[in-house]
C-alpha cells in the first residue's frame, strides 16, 4: 500500500508531517510512504527509511492561496504532486493538512468524482460523550445541496461507518430542527421522504443538534453549509470547555491539587473531545481517498490520519462506494 503525504501543508509543517509520518512506519509494516516537499526544510527532521521515499517540491500551497488558482498555477508544489501521483495510480490514496479549499479543488480536478457522484463530501468523526463518535458529513466541499446530494452522502457515509469504523448495521440520521417527521424545510422534508422509502439504509429519522454528542446516530448527513458551522460550533465548544476548566482548577491552591490528582481523568477528557483522534476529514466521493488532517495537527493527528487512509484503501471503500452509487444509479 502505497500514501502521497504533503509534507509541507499545516501549521505545524514539516515538523509534526514527519513525525507523524515516522510513527506509521513504524506501526504499519505493510505501508510505504512517499512524502512530497522542500527537501531542505523536510531534512532537519528525517530519519532514513527503506519504505519513505522523498520527493522534493519547489512549491507550496500556502493557506491564504487562492484554491482554483493555487491548483492550476503551483504545479510543482506539494499539495499538486502528490495529488498527480494517485491520479496517475503510483499512489492508492493521499493525505494533506494544507490548505482545505486547494485540497478539495485539487482532488476533484486531478483525482476526479466516481461516476454518479453528483458532489464529493466532507466528512470526518466527531466525538460522542460514550466515545463512540460518529460520522458527520458534509461539512463544508458544497454550501448548497439537492435532496439527492444528500441521499448519497448518506450510501457513502454508511459504507465507511462499516468499512473503517467497522458497525455491522449503522444508524444514519438526518440533522435537523426537531425529530418529528414533518419538521424541516423543503430540503430536509425530501431529503426525510427519499432516505426512509427510497433506501435500504437503516435510517432513523431526524436528529437534533442538542443530542449529536449523545451517540444519537453513527452517520449524519446534512448540507455543507450547515455542517460546517456545527462542526465549528463543536470545536469552539470543546476548545472553550477546556480553557474553563482548566481556569476553575488554577483558581487557588485547593483546586491546584485537585488539578493534581485527577490530572489523568482530565487529559482522557481532553482526549475524547479531541476529533483529530479519529483521523481528518475524508473527501467522499472521488476516485481515491483524498483525506484532508486538521490545520493545527501535531504529529499523533498526522498518524491518525494515515491510520484513517490507510483503512480505507485495505477495505476498498472507494470500490464499494462505487459499486454501491451505480446500483443506485441503476435502480
Amino acid at each position: 500500500m502505497k500514501l502521497a503525504i504533503d509534507g509541507m501543508g499545516g501549521d505545524n509543517a514539516p515538523k509534526a508531517i514527519v513525525e507523524g509520518v515516522l510513527l506509521a512506519l513504524e506501526d504499519f509494516p505493510t505501508l510505504d510512504i512517499q512524502l512530497y516537499g522542500k527537501q531542505q526544510e523536510l531534512q532537519p527532521f528525517l530519519k532514513e527509511h527503506p519504505r519513505l521515499q522523498v520527493i522534493h517540491c519547489e512549491e507550496v500551497v500556502e493557506s491564504e492561496d487562492d484554491p482554483a488558482r493555487a491548483v492550476r498555477r503551483k504545479k510543482d508544489s506539494s499539495m499538486a504532486k502528490m495529488l498527480e501521483a494517485v491520479k496517475e495510480g503510483t499512489a492508492d490514496a493521499c493525505l494533506s493538512a494544507g490548505n482545505t479549499g486547494a485540497l478539495m479543488a485539487g482532488g476533484l480536478f486531478k483525482v476526479g468524482r466516481i461516476d454518479g457522484v453528483l458532489r464529493p463530501a466532507l466528512a470526518t468523526t466527531l466525538p460522542t460523550i460514550d466515545g463512540q463518535g460518529f460520522l458527520m458529513l458534509d461539512l463544508g466541499a458544497n454550501a448548497e445541496a439537492k435532496p439527492e446530494n444528500i441521499v448519497q452522502y448518506a450510501i457513502m457515509g454508511n459504507i465507511y461507518a462499516q468499512k473503517v469504523r467497522g458497525i455491522k448495521n449503522p444508524r444514519v440520521g438526518l440533522l435537523n430542527i426537531g425529530t418529528e417527521d414533518i419538521k424541516g424545510n423543503e430540503l430536509t422534508k425530501a431529503v426525510f421522504g427519499l432516505l426512509k422509502e427510497q433506501t435500504d439504509l437503516n435510517f432513523v429519522g431526524n436528529v437534533e443538534a442538542r443530542d449529536l454528542l449523545e451517540n444519537v446516530a453513527d452517520v449524519v448527513v446534512t448540507d455543507g453549509f450547515t455542517g460546517n458551522m456545527v462542526l465549528k460550533s463543536i470545536e469552539g465548544t470543546a476548545g472553550a470547555m477546556m480553557a474553563m476548566l482548566k481556569e476553575a482548577f488554577m483558581a487557588s491552591g485547593k483546586t491546584k491539587f485537585s488539578a493534581i490528582l485527577m490530572k489523568s481523568e482530565l487529559k482522557n477528557l481532553k482526549a475524547k473531545l479531541d476529533y483529530s483522534e479519529h483521523g481528518g476529514a475524508a473527501l467522499f466521493g472521488l476516485q481515491a481517498p483524498v483525506v484532508k488532517a486538521h490545520g493545527s495537527s501535531n504529529a499523533r493527528a498526522i498518524y491518525s490520519a494515515i491510520r484513517q487512509a490507510s483503512t480505507m484503501v485495505e477495505h476498498n471503500v472507494t470500490d464499494v462506494m462505487k459499486s454501491t452509487i451505480a446500483k443506485s444509479q441503476a435502480q
